[in-house]
């Protein structure tokens, strides 16, 4: 008996559990956009070196191209559709949409995706390769456009709109500290 070249996976994706049979070799990309009709995230290279597929893969930033669906199973996966709240947007899409951190638009929910991981990095303390003194406990670097611009540097944007996604990272992470040290007081 042939060995079998498909999987039943559940991929539990912005809060929701969806169990598909998927091709072994499907990508978690093509299962959101042709299985899921999830098409937020971008098909641009299909090689990951663009970023305009990048999600959320239990927090962390994933290039979906390169991530089986098979790969993906029982993980938490969040692609820009679930980022909002409700009608709030999510500080980052809001920094975006106010700084005009895209233009044509194509890169922007791989973009968001990144800048949502790049803030959460950061804040853990994670060092990127301009940070200074990477000691740990020197703790979280500022977040300088320098350092911005390296952990954003795998999303490219086609149209150049760098410096306001540089800016809309930084008013987000602004955000984010000012949230997160408001809860904490």
């Amino acid at each position: 008996m042939a060995p079998s070249t498909s999987s039943s996976v559940t991929l539990n994706i912005n809060g929701e559990k969806h169990t598909l049979s998927v091709d072994h070799r499907t990508t978690l990309l093509d299962a959101l956009r042709e299985r899921l009709d999830l098409t937020g995230t971008k098909k641009g290279c299909d090689q990951g070196q663009c970023g305009a597929c990048t999600v959320l893969v239990d927090g962390r930033r994933t290039v979906s191209c390169l991530q089986l669906a098979v790969a993906s199973d029982e993980r938490e996966i969040t692609t820009v559709e679930g980022m909002a709240e409700g009608d709030r947007l999510h500080p980052v899409q809001q920094a975006f949409l106010d700084l005009d951190g895209f233009q044509c638009g194509y890169c922007t929910p791989g973009q968001i995706c990144s800048a949502i991981g790049v803030i959460e990095e950061h804040a853990a303390g994670w060092p990127s390769a301009v940070t200074e003194d990477v000691r740990p406990e020197a703790g979280p670097p500022p977040l300088t456009p320098e350092e911005i611009k390296e952990r954003m540097s795998g999303n490219l944007c086609r149209c150049g709109a760098y410096a306001q996604i540089a800016q809309a990272v930084a008013r987000a992470a602004a955000e984010t500290r000012t949230e997160t040290e408001g809860a904490a007081a």
